[in-house]
């Protein structure tokens, strides 16, 4: 039997037939049709395309941010990963903080794939960034994202059985972690790094009886989620360190966070550029943590006195008081300041502590101090006996000594008439 082979010359004008026909289409589509008619036709043929070609498939995007704040999905995602890559993933990103191989820590980089088995579920991860269209001071701001591409059949499977079991391994992971995080901000971003301090209740010198009520403020502040809640406050806790240097507010600000496992957000105000950067960072710091503010008195003009300020810029020759820093940086204002600290802003987020340190606390603004902004004050006053045994038995492990009667007394005098040798 002989069969039927086109000529080129049939070929071709087959194909000059069918090239005519799609041009007068064409023509017809883009200039007899209205443009909603238009739209609606290309979506409807986009879309049956894409079920033609890819029908199976699914893609669940999870960015970084959302809306105005941190997305904690995305946190989620990121702490799950890192326990499930395997050979599946074509390359990774490693690292530790020490040498011991246990510690290693991995996670996938922008690009790669990495394979997980859920329920009989093949569920494909990636990571992906792209550029944030902004007008403002960070124009090479980059928006990361998370895609999981699974079968379209699964997708229900996936939003109401898969996203919570991974909501869950996060948080048993981030219960347990071993090392804490302290951030940084650098243009707005936060920047971590492990936190190591050595610091903790049954080391640090302090007054034991004040210990012992910052422990049981801590422990109440942690159980009182319920009454939060019912009296319409965040969750939140704000404490006042202040007193002179050297006294140990930031190994008690370490020892918190060592007990309560929060990661530590140090804030320097003076790099904030203007009170919407200050929301936006505010926004972006995770549950369970300290953001702490060190030598506030020396962060930015917006935290000192109003009266003291007046009185300066006066007898300067400078006029009305301004709570910005210059021009060119204006800084932050005090009430920006304020409702970073109690305001609509301080609202996002659960179970924080808000942390103020100062060696003067006479340069301060009043309204920043105030019940409801910072609940607890703790002065870190000068080595009492009680403070001096503690550090005796702690560096030399003296428990009692023949001079210890005369160091209480010479400790119960004056600082002005302190001897400068013993």
């Amino acid at each position: 039997m002989a069969s039927f082979v086109p000529s080129i010359s049939t070929i071709l004008s087959a194909y000059a037939s069918l090239s005519t026909t799609i041009m007068l289409f064409c023509t017809i589509f883009s200039e007899m049709l209205p443009r909603g008619i238009r739209v609606y036709i290309s979506s409807k043929c986009s879309e049956s395309l894409s079920h033609y070609f890819f029908p199976n498939y699914f893609t669940l995007i999870v960015e970084e941010h959302w809306q105005a704040g941190t997305n904690h999905t995305f946190r989620a995602v990121e702490t799950y990963l890192s326990t499930i890559i395997g050979t599946s993933a074509d390359s990774l990103h490693i690292g530790s903080h020490s040498l011991v191989p246990h510690n290693l820590n991995m996670r996938i980089p922008v690009g790669c794939k990495t394979i997980d088995m859920f329920h009989d579920m093949k569920l494909e991860w990636s990571l992906h960034k792209a550029p944030i269209n902004s007008s403002g001071p960070h124009l090479d701001e980059v928006q990361y994202s998370y895609q999981l591409k699974c079968k379209r059949g699964d997708r229900e499977k996936v939003m109401t059985e898969y996203l919570p079991h991974i909501a869950d391994k996060a948080q048993n992971i981030l219960s347990r972690r071993e090392n804490l995080q302290i951030y940084t901000c650098d243009a707005g971003r936060w920047n971590p790094a492990v936190f190591k301090h050595p610091a903790t209740f049954a080391t640090l010198a302090m007054d034991p009886k004040r210990k012992a009520e910052i422990i049981e403020d801590l422990d109440n502040f942690v159980q009182q989620k319920d009454f939060f809640q019912r009296v319409g406050r965040n969750w939140k806790r704000g404490y006042f360190l202040h007193g002179p240097p050297g006294t140990g507010k930031s190994s008690l600000v370490a020892a918190i966070a060592n007990r309560q496992g929060y990661n530590i957000y140090d804030l320097q105000l003076q790099s904030v550029r203007s009170d919407a950067e200050l929301r936006r960072i505010l926004t972006s710091i995770t549950n369970r943590s300290i953001l702490l503010v060190e030598d506030i008195d020396c962060s930015t003009k917006a935290s000192r006195d109003r009266a003291t300020i007046r009185d300066e810029q006066e007898e300067a020759g400078q006029g009305e008081l301004d709570h910005r820093l210059s021009s060119s940086n204006p800084g932050i204002s005090l009430s920006g300041l304020l409702n970073f600290t109690d305001g609509l802003w301080s609202s996002f987020g659960d179970e924080r502590l808000i942390i103020f340190t100062t060696n003067h606390k006479d340069k301060l603004d009043p309204a920043l101090l105030r019940p409801g902004r910072m609940d607890l004050e703790i002065y870190m006053g000068y080595c009492t006996f009680a403070v001096f045994e503690q550090l005796a038995n702690s560096y030399l492990q003296i428990d009692n000594h023949r001079l210890f009667a005369a160091i209480e007394n010479l400790l119960k005098e004056p600082m002005t008439q302190l001897p400068l040798e013993l």
